[in-house]
């Protein structure tokens, strides 16, 4: 008799092999699982904060000349070629779309992804995710008319990085509403989330930037054809980021103690990080900048 069946006997007397029954799975493991659902908070909640300032800077800094139609004050702070341009209805249109619609994707995002509001408040969660895909969509097009039809900021390698961003940015909300609409809540957090990331590019390379010119002087960098390390830097306001959540992704799903634990501790590197770099932008370009328009 083999240890995969048991033995009963019958009302008549003679024995009868049943299956054994299977042993019930065992739950996946939650070791390390808190400190990386810690350092992930930390992180969201210095981004928040982060996002929140920059959307404050935009509204200050373009807010007032856009309500009282002085748009071209828009070159005060934009590079030139790219601000308001006389006889340019088309691209002028796209810039105003463009900036009017940065504080509603920075803030936007940011309360997509607050848990406690998707769940107390599901209809609000769900009405603030269609104008967050709308604007970041109207967003990306207008990037991608105006990175094509106006002058080119720097390298043309920086302006295939700001190409592929926006493509990506397009194709995550694509695949984040698709999910959505077909139940699958799951991988739509997931792709909502490489959504929120890919579209806080132009926020993370401000934030890199000028971390890097506080701690290392700029080193690397050329102003005068605006090259060098800062075409790495448009590369990597995106791929660094959704690499990282990749990363975090493999933790949570298939991720030993040793690994959540290193995650966790890299995620805590990155919101000093994230913080300093916060500080940087902020004291050094946006608040300055508040007072040009």
């Amino acid at each position: 008799m083999t240890s995969d069946a048991a033995v009963v006997v019958d009302s008549t007397g003679s024995h009868a092999e049943l299956p054994a029954a299977r042993p019930a799975l065992a739950r996946p493991s939650r070791a390390g699982m808190p400190a990386l659902e810690a350092a992930a908070t930390s992180w969201f909640v210095v981004a928040a904060l982060g996002q929140a300032m920059f959307a404050f800077y935009v509204i200050g800094a373009y807010g007032r000349a856009t309500v009282l139609g002085r748009f071209e004050q828009w070159s005060n702070v934009l590079p030139r070629g790219h601000g308001y341009i006389p006889g340019d209805p088309l691209g002028n249109l796209a810039l105003l779309l463009h900036l009017s619609l940065v504080a509603v994707v920075m803030l936007g995002g940011v309360l997509q992804l607050i848990p406690g509001l998707r769940r107390r408040w599901p209809a609000l969660h769900r009405w603030t995710g269609r104008v967050y895909v709308a604007s970041v969509l109207i967003m990306s097009v207008g990037g991608l008319f105006l990175n094509l039809t106006r002058e080119a900021i720097g390298s043309p390698w920086q302006n295939l990085a700001t190409r592929i961003n926006a493509l990506l940015i397009i194709g995550f909300a694509g695949m984040a509403l698709h999910r959505a609409r077909t139940r699958r809540i799951d991988l739509h957090r997931r792709w909502a989330l490489r959504l929120f990331l890919a579209a806080s590019g132009v926020w993370f390379i401000r934030l890199g930037w000028w971390l890097w010119r506080a701690v290392a002087d700029g080193l690397g960098y050329d102003p005068v054809p605006f090259s060098g390390l800062f075409t790495i830097m448009n590369f990597g306001q995106f791929v660094l980021p959704l690499f990282v959540l990749e990363l975090y992704f493999r933790a949570q799903d298939r991720g030993g103690p040793r690994f959540r634990i290193a995650m966790a501790a890299t995620l805590g590197a990155l919101t000093l990080a994230t913080a300093a770099g916060i500080a940087a932008v902020t004291l050094r370009l946006w608040l300055p900048r508040l007072y040009l328009l």
